[in-house]
């Protein structure tokens, strides 16, 4: 069977090769002829039954199309240009009628006449020329909104063949933005859109001023959309060149601004009713955005120096830990006994991924350290120490923060052992810390029934840094 399927293919890339020109004329001329037939049979409004035939005439004619520029550079270049020459645009001439005429119970035309385009753009400079020339933005418009899934897909397919750098900067012209606004949404409609999941990763995250202008126009559902995307990207390691790094430190900026105007949405979830509050998801999603980038070095020394995004994290964790204490909320620390009680809230993981930032926000930064010292961050960060299934690895976390927050820096040492060291005087504050003091022989030390095993290995890190305890 596979030798069978071989020879078929290399048969018919026989026949693409080595088809005459005048067959793809006597095509083109049908397709001519046709396509006045429809215009005037429209014209006259009468015998609109007529059309049928013509329209599956039309699908057929661009299906022989469609299926002679598959892998062939040859029939592409001879299908391209126009009438006077004895060659005709079927883009530039016949689409646009077409697309005016077709009924939504006749959908064949379109959709052969779309992947026609696709195929003859395929690799072919001088094709996605012509294409963009004649079909941006009205004809990616008109299609993008049709009410056919599979026109949708194969004008994906299109846009995305014609697209380069240049001309997605065209769609930040006025009204051309409308276009990737379009795309954004084929995709959150159609998750298995894989075009559309392509256009926007592979193009329109690549410039950041369209993005930035995308964002201010999209939903707050529709940012939700975009940020995954941008986390699929992020995640996707090999997939961003150095040429890209420019591109996500903009996007690291511009985020982390957003997350600095929107970080106060979050607290509208301690209210049951507001469980899908969307402005508080976009403020959910930007904060793992920046816990992915901040975890990259590209990204990190830039949201290091970024003026007040540090103070905002270390805000807000005090803001909901606060929250989760006056009242009981998906902010409230909660250990089920049976550990199999499954938690679905949108927020659970917000303050460890809170910690997290704070701790990548240290990394070997003395300034950011002496921050979080400033704002008594660290009391703050071991205040959330403890096992949470609203916090998955929120104890991990914590230990990796304060490692980064410690590390190198004697002052924010000494503090960890001035809580270990402070005595019964200074027992109501720790007290109100979740901590307590015990006395073994003639020593006093700092424990926690549930924070022993935490605060016992945060001591050994700290000691392995310098040697501050001896």
């Amino acid at each position: 069977l596979t030798d069978l399927s071989l020879q078929c293919h290399h048969k018919f890339m026989y026949f693409r090769e080595t088809a005459e020109e005048s067959v793809f004329q006597d095509v083109l001329e049908i397709l001519t002829s046709t396509s006045s037939a429809i215009e005037q049979i429209c014209k006259d409004s009468c015998g609109l039954g007529d059309l049928d035939p013509c329209l599956l005439l039309v699908a057929e004619c661009f299906r022989c199309l469609r299926n002679a520029c598959v892998e062939c550079a040859k029939n592409q270049h001879v299908l391209r240009y126009s009438y006077d020459s004895k060659k005709i645009s079927p883009s530039d001439v016949l689409l646009p009628r077409i697309l005016v005429n077709v009924f939504s119970g006749f959908l064949s035309a379109l959709r052969c006449s779309l992947q026609f385009l696709g195929n003859v753009a395929a690799g072919n400079g001088d094709s996605q020329n012509s294409i963009w020339k004649c079909a941006f933005p009205d004809l990616f418009l008109t299609c993008l909104a049709y009410n056919d899934e599979k026109i949708v897909t194969y004008c994906c397919m299109v846009l995305f063949t014609c697209l380069n750098s240049e001309r997605v900067r065209e769609l930040l012209y006025p009204g051309n933005l409308t276009v990737a606004l379009h795309i954004l949404r084929v995709y959150k409609q159609h998750l298995e859109s894989e075009w559309s999941f392509l256009i926007v990763t592979e193009h329109l995250l690549k410039c950041p001023e369209l993005v930035k202008a995308l964002y201010t126009k999209l939903s707050n559902q529709e940012r939700v959309t975009l940020l995954e995307l941008l986390m699929v990207k992020i995640n996707d390691k090999n997939s961003v060149t150095s040429e890209e790094v420019d591109v996500f430190v903009q996007h690291a900026e511009f985020l982390a601004g957003c997350f600095q105007e929107n970080c106060g949405a979050v607290l509208k979830l301690t209210a049951a009713a507001d469980a899908e509050n969307e402005e508080a998801l976009v403020t959910i999603r930007l904060l793992d955005v920046l816990c992915e980038m901040t975890s990259n070095n590209n990204q990190l020394e830039h949201l290091q120096a970024f003026p007040g995004l540090l103070e905002t994290a270390i805000d807000t964790l005090r803001l909901t830990h606060l929250a989760g204490k006056q009242a009981v909320n998906v902010f409230t620390a909660t250990h089920a006994v049976t550990g199999q009680e499954e938690i679905s809230h949108p927020a659970v993981g917000f303050k460890s991924h809170l910690i997290r930032l704070i701790g990548n926000l240290c990394y070997k930064n003395k300034e950011n350290q002496d921050k979080v010292y400033e704002l008594d961050g660290i009391s703050l960060i071991l205040d959330n120490c403890s096992i949470d299934d609203n916090n998955p690895f929120v104890s991990q976390w914590a230990v990796f923060a304060i490692r980064n927050v410690t590390e190198q820096n004697e002052r924010n040492q000494a503090l960890i052992a001035q809580m270990e060291q402070r005595g019964l005087a200074d027992s109501s504050a720790l007290q109100s810390m979740g901590l307590e003091i015990q006395q073994r022989d003639d020593k006093f030390i700092l424990q926690s029934l549930r924070k022993k095993r935490l605060l016992s290995r945060i001591l050994a890190t700290v000691k392995s840094l310098n040697g501050y305890f001896s």
